[in-house]
């Protein structure tokens, strides 16, 4: 094993990529003098609508985090990738494989729903996905719609949806990269893809280890890291013709992960974590104009705890989702479709928490029907959805959205839509739990612009408002309960800038969430959020920094203080660079965090804060053919 002292590593990653740059400059010089301003690929999205169609014609606000990040980052969780997106603030309890929650645009954790491929990730019993536990090796991109999008996806998509949409082979190849940083992290990916005919097949396995960093900010000879590792295994199989479509997807990621046992004095508890996805796809063209669509599902979550807790037990959580889905796409007219569905969903755990057993299942369908229309500038989507819980009746829900093309570099889009949750069965039954909880109801309104400008510059303006009622919260008993309502409103403005191989990206958002029934802030939801990431890239090298900053944010007190405790603000800076030596031979480098700002993530109690895992310094290499 290599040894680096950290601050030589990131100096010498700096001091590399640098001569990097300058040994290719000059040849790309003339080469750059030549190039004209070529309008970028127009991006294809699925989230919005279940149907393929250009990210500018959706009428909500949609982000894309493509396969060129993913591939240069592939130390990087998902919980990284995610939180370069202004709307989302991301709550980490410290580094690899700690507790990860997502609050897009200030909602809770548990109203963003995570899919994989059409595969509800979200965890039956906690009703959030175990971001730091996914495994990105085989993702192609990653689609970050905003706004309520229950009429398609059922319940947990009151603030959006996140979408991990995997790779499809499309020639045979194979490759192997390998990459080392700080705190001795590193990871290994293997893979290879065949495609012939229509036919294609696709393994990929993965293995990451890190001695892992500080969780807390609590000092004292006796405080550890936190280590983690984790193993992967996907593979796919499929074939796409003229007239039909089918595949099966296989993936499993295991590791173990040591996390804080929140007793205030630094120590720490082992745990083993595996997930597992089985999907199985296909689709038929009966018509040129009319195809059938099915999916069968299946995603194991579970956790087991390898010490005991204080009552002397293993605790464990095994959550189990499945699902069968069936739906139509009719093209009546060249220029309008309809989509019409149903969805069979059960939801099953076995929980072992603080001494307090559960097991519990839950089943629901729901079916929907939604009608778009694209012509002439004029982009509509209408929809909406009955959802048969077992447990809480029927809830209907229902959207509507438009864009409108006012000028040829100017469009405008409105959305107004419904949305629900219902309670995750650790709402329901686990320690705190209140089986009489009422499911949460949001009603969402959009409106927005995009333009472009001169000079290869766009911008755009989004404005929302959410209120939901029912929210579940803790309660004065200390017993979860449904508060009268809450409120989510803010607005998101982004300048992008293309020139030949220069680019710059900047965004910036505010939100202010709030609980109605005590006028005061929701915690952990920072108010500014703001992100630029500037850089230049061709087929040879390509260098970029990023900068996510965020704003100060409310947090829990020591109870029974009245006091409240703040999150303070922070900015990190990141360092991203690749350099094609041979058509074979990749090297490439990344710094996240370059300053080592070691800030407060969230409120650990007895005075003291999780903190974030800091500097991660590394440089590695893809052989590909």
């Amino acid at each position: 094993m290599f040894l680096f002292k950290p601050t030589a590593l990131a100096g010498a990653i700096a001091l590399a990529t640098s001569f990097f740059a300058a040994a290719h400059a000059a040849d790309n010089q003339t080469a750059n003098n030549d190039q004209q301003d070529v309008p970028p690929l127009d991006t294809i999205v699925v989230t919005a609508s279940r149907t393929a169609e250009s990210i500018k014609n959706v009428p909500a606000r949609i982000d894309v985090i493509d396969s060129k990040t993913i591939e240069q980052t592939p130390i990087a969780g998902l919980p990284y990738l995610l939180q370069q997106d202004a709307s989302i603030n991301m709550v980490q309890s410290g580094g690899y494989g700690q507790q990860s929650s997502i609050f897009l645009r200030g909602a809770e954790s548990d109203h963003t729903l995570v899919l994989k491929d059409g595969v509800r990730l979200n965890s039956a019993s906690s009703g959030t996905a175990s971001l730091a536990f996914l495994d990105t090796s085989d993702i192609e991109k990653v689609e970050i719609l905003k706004g309520p999008a229950s009429v398609l996806y059922g319940s947990d998509a009151i603030a959006g949806v996140v979408q991990l949409i995997s790779k499809i082979p499309q020639k045979n190849s194979a490759f192997l990269t390998t990459e080392y940083g700080e705190n001795n992290t590193y990871k290994t990916i293997i893979g290879g893809d065949l495609a012939s005919n229509g036919f294609y097949a696709q393994v990929r396995g993965q293995s990451l280890e890190t001695d892992g960093t500080k969780v807390t900010d609590l000092s004292g000879n006796g405080i550890k890291s936190a280590g983690y590792d984790q193993k992967g295994f996907s593979t796919k199989i499929g074939v796409e013709k003229e007239r039909f479509g089918a595949s099966v997807d296989f993936s499993q990621n295991k590791g173990t992960s040591a996390y804080d046992t929140g007793n205030g004095d630094g120590s720490l508890i082992s745990e083993d974590f595996k997930n597992q996805m089985i999907n199985i796809k296909g689709h038929f063209n009966v018509l040129d104009t009319l195809s059938l669509n099915a999916r069968l599902s299946q995603f194991n979550d579970d956790l087991d705890q390898n010490d005991p807790n204080y009552l002397g037990a293993f605790d464990f959580v095994h959550s189990k989702t499945q699902e069968a889905e069936l739906y139509g796409k009719w093209q009546f007219t060249p220029s309008q479709n309809l989509l019409i569905g149903s969805t069979y969903r059960n939801l099953d755990g076995d929980v072992l928490s603080y001494g307090l057993p559960y097991k519990e299942s839950i089943d629901s369908a729901g079916y929907y029907i939604q009608h778009q229309y694209n012509n002439n500038g004029l982009s509509t989507q209408v929809g909406a959805r009955l959802e048969d819980n077992q447990k809480y009746g029927s809830h209907t829900v229902g959207q509507a959205a438009i864009r409108y093309q006012i000028l040829p570099m100017t469009s405008i889009y409105a959305n107004a839509g419904t949305a629900f949750k219902s309670p995750t069965l650790n709402e329901l039954y686990a320690y705190q739990g209140n089986p009489n909880l009422k499911p949460e109801e949001s009603t969402s309104y959009e409106i927005g612009l995009d333009q472009t400008l001169n000079h290869g510059l766009s911008t755009g303006l989004s404005l929302y408002h959410t209120d939901v009622d029912h929210l579940i919260a803790t309660g004065s008993n200390n017993i979860l309960t449904n508060i009268n309502k809450a409120t989510y409103e803010g607005g998101e403005v982004y300048l992008n800038w293309k020139q030949n191989e220069l680019f710059a990206k900047t965004s910036y958002s505010y939100v202010k969430a709030t609980n109605k029934q005590t006028n005061t802030d929701l915690n952990r939801r920072p108010r500014q959020s703001f992100t630029v990431t500037v850089g230049l890239e061709n087929q040879i090298y390509g260098l970029s920094t990023s900068l996510v900053a965020k704003s100060h944010s409310k947090d829990f007190a020591d109870w029974p203080s009245t006091t409240l405790n703040n999150d303070p603000g922070y900015t990190t800076v990141n360092f991203n660079a690749y350099w094609n030596v041979l058509p074979y031979l990749k090297l490439f480098t990344n710094i996240e965090n370059i300053g080592d700002v070691k800030y407060k993530t969230a409120y650990y109690g007895y005075g003291n804060y999780y903190v974030n895992g800091g500097r991660l310094a590394s440089i590695g290499v893809t052989l590909h053919y």
